[in-house]
């Protein structure tokens, strides 16, 4: 249930440059080989493929979904601003039955073209800074991301990213959307970051990303790959089809040089299929690789780590998140920024000093104080996510483990049991509350996690509570300081969706309201940050 009071969350912010320039719909068609109908001297300023994100002089670029075409919402876009319209034959006949007048860009494939067209509005110039840095791989990706973005920060470099958690652009950052955005949000980004002078930007890149085309347009100098796990199969189908998306982003057309970590059995299958040089690193010392990487210690507010290379290079440093696995995202982050011509001597110097580089967002990110039971929030929502977080928390764990989870609704739901065997496994008490359930009925996804729990581990101690706020302060009910909670699922988001409708929630917030309720002392929020992420416009 969701208050009907609670406030909807707002959507992220699209980042465009800031000094947008008129560009005639003539010259953006002759560069894609299209025919204009209507006025071909219509000049437009940006580009979209969402209604509802139309900003006044765009064009609006309808595709067909899953459901219906994009056309029919051309009444949407023409109120937010649209003066023109990049679709295919199908979408024009739409469109001129709604707008005769209305100019239309007319080609086979919109989605195709739309990278060009893209770099055309945005004047984005491929061969100039930033270099670009991907990162792709089923977890650690977000937090491998942050983690360059900080040491590129610490290493006085002007910086910008994209992840799952947040978009920054020097010294401005947002929440953000889609793991990775749309192509025209991306080369809107970037060009944005051309015109505040990013050096380098690391770039968050999925799957879907890969398959549906939102990297199109982008060469990255360096990318990087973490590992494969149980995820995203409704799109897949299954682990072999999973992986040749993510190869995608190893070819000649996308980048320079790869750097892949050998932990997972599919970083050695990336090796061999890789169109481009790859460098490897390992934690593992009984693993050929030109880098390894050894936590040498972890408690609860970050992992201290060694990282040794090629001709004797070695560095130790730290970051503010926990576990083995965190320890391979840093050694990943390093070594991506050696690939990319950073010396190493400064890198070490830098990172040797104290610990320079910020929280990673709702990534195992402890919101107590250390006088109260630890309480893990965590975007984790694969098996091997529970199960490697679940060991980091362990290891600093006195106590018992007490783990929150939900699962998202309209994903994919073969993962289900695996997840909540992982849960009970790692932990002495579960409980089970909603997380996102979208679409589906929330009862029925809480009833399928609660069944696997018992059919994993019958004697485990188990709770079901909704809503997630409840969850959690059960949860602080249940815990002494010797004690740790995991909540799995939320991270960083700011909402939750249900039925279409995204509301504001934030499990970092109400873990740290539990917490007081319960008269423990929650962690203050990290400079910067809040319940419903960021406030400051663009400029």
């Amino acid at each position: 249930m969701v208050d009907a009071d609670i406030v909807v969350a707002k959507e992220p912010p699209t980042i465009r440059p800031l000094e947008p320039r008129e560009t005639a719909i003539e010259v953006i068609a002759e560069a894609i080989g299209a025919d204009v109908d209507g006025n071909a001297d219509q000049a437009v300023t940006g580009v979209t493929l969402v209604a509802k994100k139309v900003r006044a002089g765009d064009l609006f670029v309808a595709v067909r979904g899953e459901i219906t075409h994009g056309a029919k919402y051309l009444p949407e876009a023409v109120s937010h601003g649209a003066v023109a319209v990049l679709t295919d034959f199908e979408g024009a006949q739409i469109i001129r039955e709604l707008d005769p007048s209305i100019s239309i860009i007319v080609v086979e494939k919109p989605r195709l073209a739309l990278p060009e067209v893209s770099r055309i509005i945005y004047n984005f110039q491929p061969n100039q800074p930033p270099k670009l840095l991907g990162v792709t791989g089923t977890n650690g990706k977000t937090s491998t991301v942050h983690i360059l973005d900080g040491m590129l920060v610490a290493l006085g470099t002007r910086s910008g990213l994209s992840s799952t958690a947040e978009r920054r652009v020097g010294n401005w950052r947002g929440i953000s959307g889609l793991t990775t955005p749309e192509v025209s949000d991306l080369i809107a980004l970037v060009a944005a970051m051309q015109e505040k002078m990013v050096e380098y930007a690391a770039i968050e890149v999925s799957a879907q990303a890969l398959t549906r085309n939102r990297v199109d347009g982008l060469f990255f100098d360096v990318v990087g790959f973490t590992n494969l796990s149980h995820d995203h199969l409704d799109d897949y189908g299954d682990m072999q089809t999973y992986l040749e998306a993510k190869l995608e982003l190893f070819t000649r057309a996308r980048a320079r040089i790869g750097v892949v970590c050998l932990d997972s059995e599919w970083g050695q299958k990336v090796v061999d299929a890789s169109e481009i040089p790859v460098v490897t690193v390992s934690s593992d010392p009984g693993i050929p690789a030109d880098w390894n990487v050894k936590a040498t210690h972890i408690d609860r507010y970050g992992t201290e780590y060694e990282l040794t290379g090629p001709g004797g290079k070695s560095l130790k440093s730290s970051v503010p998140v926990m576990g083995e696995h965190m320890a391979m995202n840093a050694a990943l982050a390093v070594v991506m920024l050696v690939e990319s011509g950073i010396d190493f001597e400064r890198i070490k110097s830098t990172l040797e000093q104290a610990d320079p580089i910020m929280p990673v967002p709702g990534r195992t990110e402890n919101v107590s104080a250390s006088d109260s039971p630890a309480i893990f929030v965590d975007f984790a929502h694969t098996p091997d996510a529970f199960a490697k977080t679940l060991k980091a928390i362990r290891e600093v764990t006195p106590g018992r483990i007490i783990m929150v989870f939900g699962v998202s609704g309209d994903r994919d739901a073969t993962k289900r049991y695996d997840m909540s065997k992982e849960a009970v496994n790692g932990s002495e008490v579960v409980i089970i509350t909603d997380h996102q359930p979208r679409t589906e009925d929330a009862a029925s996804i809480r009833k399928v996690l609660y069944d696997a729990a018992l059919d994993s581990k019958p004697d485990i101690e188990i709770y079901e509570v909704v809503p997630p706020e409840d969850a959690v302060r059960k949860a602080v009910s249940l815990a002494t300081a010797e004690d740790s909670i995991f909540w799995a699922g939320p991270g960083h988001q700011n909402y939750r969706e249900i039925m279409g409708v995204k509301h504001s929630f934030s499990a970092r917030q109400s873990a740290r309201e539990a917490l007081v309720e319960h008269g423990w002392h929650a962690r203050p929020w990290p400079a910067g940050y809040g319940p419903q992420g960021y406030e400051v416009e663009y400029s």
